[in-house]
């Protein structure tokens, strides 16, 4: 009898105990408004890479290197690649050698128009040292081409020369370019051609 008593004392015992458990869980389910209304908010979703190193190819072959200190992807309705802390950009030739050079202290990738828009010390420069400045610039990765309608300089090598202008379309293996006007265009500098001077 004294086992059997032991029994009933110990569920006796542990149906209150169960039953008290029980009534503090549902007083604690009780939420705050505002916390259930900012979960319930869309919450933006952003993924981060450091150290990028990107590939890019057509028709199996290389066509530029892209690295990256970091990349963020933004997971919105268009996705959207950010390259907040500047990207630099390798182009290849048929060869795989080192056509032309990309440098930027900022880039955004629009992947549903397959371009890039650099912006904030610009830099763009070929094999022979041609180099392209300026402060904003779109690469059309469709047509391997930049263009802008912002301010630019240019600095080629053969003939040597110094061309200030707005607006240009060139390749992205700078081989050529068309400025849409030259000369003194929201710079204050006037353009010149084959200046001898002693610094060269």
């Amino acid at each position: 009898m004294t086992q059997l008593r032991k029994i009933i004392i110990l569920i006796s015992f542990k149906l209150p105990t169960a039953a008290l458990v029980f009534c503090m869980m549902l007083m604690s389910c009780e939420n705050d408004i505002q916390m259930v209304k900012s979960l319930s908010q869309h919450k933006l979703g952003v993924e981060e890479g450091k150290n990028i190193i990107s590939l890019m190819s057509n028709g199996g072959k290389t066509t530029a290197k892209l690295t990256a200190p970091v990349m963020l992807r933004y997971q919105t309705d268009t996705s959207k690649i950010e390259f907040p802390k500047s990207l630099h950009v390798d182009f290849y030739d048929s060869l795989t050698t080192v056509e032309s050079q990309l440098f930027a202290k900022f880039g955004r990738y629009m992947d549903n128009e397959n371009k890039v828009f650099l912006r904030d010390s610009v830099l763009v420069f070929n094999r022979k040292k041609d180099t392209l400045w300026c402060n904003e610039l779109y690469w059309d990765q469709a047509q391997s081409t930049f263009y802008t309608d912002k301010p630019v300089i240019i600095s080629q090598q053969n003939p040597r020369q110094k061309i200030y202008g707005q607006g240009l379309r060139a390749d992205q293996n700078f081989k050529w370019f068309t400025l849409n006007k030259i000369g003194r265009v929201n710079t204050g500098q006037q353009s010149f051609i084959n200046v001898a001077d002693s610094t060269y």
